[in-house]
């Protein structure tokens, strides 16, 4: 410790390398604590309180195959289910579809049931009230609400795209969501049902269904996928939060990416760091001539090297992981395409993880350069000229 004062003042006595370098490794540990918190999110988060008891049965091929509405009362009949509710996607237009902050979920729902499976949505029972008596009325989701300025009694108009006629809504409620589920759109699946009576399509998309104790949603999903196995409506259930997770298969495999990414800017930073190192140490060889010669040991200078290299990669990583924070904010304040991504943030594990690498990286990238130093001799340390 007594050599502290000493490597502070080194690691930044060549303030415009310093800053470079200190600059590179904080916008890599950025990107690297975004990715890493976003893996953690996706693959460790876990689901919610509410969502843990939730599944989600679809047809078995894709999303876009219709299921017979009557699963809808054989699936509630299922021991271990309190409620199950139907709900339909709608898709369509709202305003401008080049417009991403236009783009957000938007469902026909059975509504007298969808605050039973979704419990954990919170809205004013005046508006909970009117959403249920007007079958033109919806609701929405605090965050899109604030996104767009949607207040009870707004008209909102969505063109359709899959169902050939449009939505005319008008917004009766704001609903809040514990879990961050609140980017959503819901208006009644009697809609639907009304302006297709004549074409005998079939309304279930999806059914969510609400178990009794998270502990029985491995067996209801069993249990309802080998009810329909040898139907010509083939079933595919699982937990909302793996349903969630699905959509990202379409993207690869996300923990291969994800994992990709991190290694490769993780060498990136050793690469950085290593030159930066190697440049210090070489322009002050006759200085550690000078330091032997004053009795400074082996060891001493050793150390003070790796400590130099290991403050400048705590910086970098403090500084990084700032901006990691700002970047995960701005990712929850966002659309919420998939649920996790509204609880995004740096959580401990993250956090610890990443100021162990930066003080792996600043030991790494030194120890070549710093044991050379340390093993000159003061004779060929004061004959260095380079």
């Amino acid at each position: 410790m007594r050599y502290l004062g000493l490597i502070f003042k080194n690691a930044l006595r060549n303030k415009r390398r310093s800053f470079l370098a200190i600059s590179s490794l904080a916008i890599s540990l950025c990107l690297l604590g975004t990715m890493m918190a976003l893996y953690y999110a996706l693959f460790f988060g876990g689901p919610g309180k509410s969502q843990a008891r939730r599944m989600v049965t679809r047809h078995k091929v894709s999303l876009t195959f219709p299921m017979p509405i009557y699963y809808r009362d054989q699936i509630r009949k299922i021991p271990g289910v309190k409620e199950v509710v139907t709900l339909q996607w709608f898709g369509g237009v709202y305003k401008d579809n080049r417009d991403q902050r236009n783009f957000f979920p938007r469902f026909g729902a059975e509504a007298d049931r969808l605050f039973t499976v979704f419990a954990d949505y919170r809205i004013d029972e005046s508006q909970k009230t009117a959403f249920l008596r007007d079958r033109a009325g919806c609701i929405v989701g605090r965050a899109l609400a604030e996104r767009h300025g949607f207040k009870p009694g707004d008209k909102i108009q969505i063109k359709g795209d899959i169902f050939p006629f449009d939505l005319d809504l008008t917004v009766r409620g704001v609903y809040a969501s514990d879990e961050g589920d609140d980017e959503n759109l819901y208006f009644h699946l009697t809609y639907l049902e009304e302006a297709l009576r004549n074409s005998g399509r079939s309304f279930a998309g999806m059914f969510t269904s609400l178990a009794e104790e998270p502990g029985q949603v491995a067996r209801i999903c069993k249990e309802i996928d080998a009810m329909y196995a040898n139907s010509s409506f083939p079933t595919k259930t699982e937990s909302e939060y793996a349903f969630g997770l699905s959509f990202l298969s379409f993207l690869g495999n996300i923990k291969v990416i994800l994992m990709t990414i991190c290694g490769a800017v993780a060498f990136t930073i050793l690469l950085i760091s290593a030159n930066t190192m190697a440049m210090s140490v070489r322009e002050r060889v006759r200085e550690v001539g000078i330091l032997k010669t004053l009795g400074f040991s082996k060891e001493a200078i050793l150390g003070m090297i790796l400590g130099e290299s290991t403050v400048i990669a705590l910086i970098g990583g403090a500084i990084g992981l700032a901006i990691a924070y700002g970047l995960c904010a701005a990712v929850r304040s966002g659309p919420g395409f998939l649920q996790q991504t509204k609880t995004l943030t740096i959580q401990p594990p993250v956090l610890l993880a990443l100021l162990g690498l930066s003080v792996f990286i600043g030991v790494i990238s030194s120890i070549i350069p710093a044991w050379n130093a340390s093993r000159t001799t003061i004779l060929d340390a004061l004959r260095f000229t380079d």
